[in-house]
């Protein structure tokens, strides 16, 4: 690799640290568009699993107490059940229509939420909280997109910026983790994926201290704002590789 590849895998790495650190997701949203232009996709992919993981193991610490673990484990039990079926279905379904169809989801409903009155929705309780994280760990196993759909759900509901992070962070990180070890079992961490990795890490490490701190700097409708921008900016990344790949 020539300098102008190392630079671009550590740019990659600080910003999808930066945002992970901000919001508790989206490492791959920022760093995959970047380490696409150096690296093949299914090291990109790989190394972008293991980036996701350690950002937002390193940002746990600080913020764990703040986290109602009341409202994650519905998420979480329902993602860790999703996750297997939505692998097997990469058999039998297309990636790029769910990818199309999610994009587009999210170019109008972070808009109207946006533009809504505040919400506080109550309906269904933990049983719909599971079923959205189940619905979530589907698309995750499927086609990389576990969190856009617990994201959302956590708006709707109304919740605050730490009840929304800990949702965020502890059910991404779970299906991400689980996908890095499946991945892993399958051979596809080799000695390449490690190498990028290491020189990943430190972008990664740096970008999470930085976007945590500006994270306890927000207050909660800054946080919700922040949210809905990168989801509607995943949205129009989403559409835009889908019409580009058909």
């Amino acid at each position: 690799m020539q300098a102008g590849a190392y630079a671009l895998l550590f740019a990659g790495a600080l910003a999808g640290g930066f945002v992970s650190g901000l919001a508790g997701f989206g490492t791959a949203l920022m760093a995959l568009g970047l380490w696409l232009y150096v690296l093949p996709p299914a090291v990109a992919v790989t190394l972008t699993l293991i980036c996701s993981v350690v950002a937002q193991t390193a940002t746990l610490p600080s913020m764990w107490k703040s986290f109602d673990l009341s409202l994650v484990w519905p998420f979480v039990v329902g993602g860790l059940l999703g996750v297997p079926i939505g692998t097997l279905l990469i058999a039998h379904a297309d990636p790029r229509v769910f990818k199309l169809t999610i994009g587009i989801f999210l170019l109008v409903f972070p808009i109207a939420l946006y533009f809504s009155a505040p919400m506080a929705f109550t309906i269904g309780g933990r049983f719909a909280d599971a079923a959205v994280g189940f619905a979530g760990g589907i698309l995750g196993g499927l086609a990389g997109l576990s969190g856009p759909l617990p994201i959302l759900w956590a708006s709707v509901r109304g919740w605050g910026k730490d009840e929304r992070r800990g949702i965020f962070q502890t059910f991404n990180w779970t299906v991400l983790f689980v996908a890095l070890c499946l991945q892993t079992a399958s051979g596809r961490v080799g000695r390449e994926v490690l190498w990028f990795a290491a020189l990943s890490l430190p972008g990664t490490v740096i970008g999470t201290w930085l976007g945590a701190r500006l994270y306890h700097a927000l207050d909660d409708r800054n946080f919700r704002d922040i949210v809905l921008g990168l989801l509607f900016l995943s949205g129009a990344i989403l559409v835009w590789n889908s019409i580009g790949t058909a």
